[in-house]
């Protein structure tokens, strides 16, 4: 829903370059990394900064650990049609104040829910 709507940014840069600019703007951010990315030591200093700017901007934040599913899901470029970073995703808040999107909603309170109990960063698990 967030794609269609144009209110989804994927990428570890890209995501970085709109936290810089508009943090405010930012929902949720999704942070997914396979097994072989946990010995990218690069990647994991991205992730570490990247928790740490949403802890303090109070963005919900969920890890999944299987890429190529959550590739299945966003799909895509659409603009080039190309794959493309999907270690970091995060979704804007949409221009239009009306727009509220139930499964946000949802992760939000999962997200709340996890925090109360010390799970800071939840892992969610894609379906099949």
């Amino acid at each position: 829903s967030a794609q269609r709507r144009g209110c989804l940014t994927a990428g570890v840069y890209e995501s970085a370059k709109l936290m810089n600019v508009d943090p405010d703007n930012v929902a949720f951010c999704v942070l997914a990394a396979d097994e072989e990315d946990e010995g990218d030591i690069a990647l994991q200093i991205h992730f570490t900064l990247i928790q740490a700017f949403c802890c303090e901007n109070d963005i919900d934040i969920v890890r999944v650990s299987d890429v190529p599913k959550l590739a299945a899901v966003v799909g895509p470029s659409e603009e080039s049609g190309e794959p493309r970073d999907l270690h970091c995703i995060l979704i804007t808040n949409p221009n239009e104040d009306g727009w509220k999107d139930p499964a946000l909603e949802k992760l939000n309170l999962f997200c709340e829910e996890s925090r109360n109990v010390n799970e800071w960063v939840p892992t969610i698990t894609l379906p099949e």
